[in-house]
């Protein structure tokens, strides 16, 4: 970030208290425009926006693009299988052809941390680089995202309690969420899950580690449920699934152990009957479909700042 103005979009730790408000605020202008019959606006108009995913998405994906639609952008999905790459051609020249083509921002989703910042290297002042979650780096967009939930629901940080549950230890979207939480001032985070699961040196992060569920949410304002990172896991650190739910799944019963006023939340997709039972999924306390179309104003707003608006 120079000048007030940011070039790429890759880590928590990259931004200041400043600018992360300066994205909540511009979110928050930014979410009545999804409530329009006319869901658009010309801020990105003659600007063009590629989706790389090299690793399967749903949310991530699908709200990226529809940011940059309602932004007024034209958007490019590129089929990391059927591209130019699988014929031979390597990852840097389809990124140069593609920066060629005069696109503006690429929005990269890989399973190999570094990914993004690897590509921002590259591309220089050429493309603006939104690091759309990196392998078991960070997912900062997520955690903006979070964020934005729960300040509209919660209006203010610094003395929430919040509990983040699940696979510590292989979760991008953890690292980032520790990172912006303690950026706006949380004092109480803590992380829970099994032994196996949270990394041994978690302290020096800043955060209380727990291994008892119903003690780790004990008068908890926000839980973050994490979904099990099976794909990123090298060993089996966990019995089954079944006995992760037994323990360590939230349910109603459990949720009693939190502030009556606990929101929920989940970065999707959702292993149901694993991390979190349907009840609470789906019941009053629950923030997870809110977190999706939060994510439309949260991704607007890094594009139009990217764009060149200063923060």
């Amino acid at each position: 970030m120079t000048g007030g103005e940011i070039k790429h979009f890759l880590s928590i730790n990259s931004l200041s208290i400043g600018a992360i408000n300066s994205i909540l605020d511009r979110a928050e202008s930014f979410f009545p425009v999804g409530s329009k019959s006319a869901k658009k606006i010309p801020i990105l108009r003659g600007k063009t926006i590629a989706n790389l995913f090299f690793e399967p998405s749903t949310r991530t994906k699908t709200t990226f693009e529809l940011a940059a639609t309602r932004l007024s952008a034209d958007v490019l999905n590129i089929n990391i299988e059927s591209s130019a790459t699988k014929k031979g051609e390597s990852l840097s020249d389809t990124l140069k052809t593609l920066a060629s083509l005069r696109t503006d921002i690429f929005v990269v989703r890989h399973n190999q941390s570094g990914a993004s910042a690897f590509i921002a290297n590259l591309m220089g002042d050429q493309v603006s680089v939104i690091n759309a979650g990196d392998g078991r780096h960070e997912h900062p967009t997520q955690a903006l995202l979070d964020l934005f939930t729960i300040k509209r629901n919660k209006g203010s940080f610094t003395k929430l309690k919040i509990a983040i549950v699940g696979d510590i230890l292989h979760s991008r979207v953890a690292r980032s969420e520790i990172f912006a939480l303690q950026r706006v001032g949380v004092k109480d985070i803590r992380v829970v899950g099994p032994r196996t699961l949270i990394p041994s040196n978690i302290e020096c992060m800043g955060v209380k580690p727990f291994y008892n569920l119903e003690q780790g949410i004990e008068d908890s304002d926000v839980i973050i449920t994490l979904r099990l990172q099976k794909e990123r896991m090298r060993s089996a650190l966990l019995p089954s699934a079944s006995e992760y739910f037994e323990t360590f799944g939230l349910t109603q019963a459990k949720l009693s152990y939190a502030n009556p006023n606990v929101i929920v939340m989940h970065p999707g997709p959702i292993n149901r009957g694993v991390e979190i039972d349907s009840a609470v999924a789906d019941g009053a306390n629950s923030r997870i479909l809110e977190q999706a179309g939060n994510g439309i104003a949260i991704r607007m707003a890094i594009m139009a700042m990217l764009s060149g608006e200063r923060i």
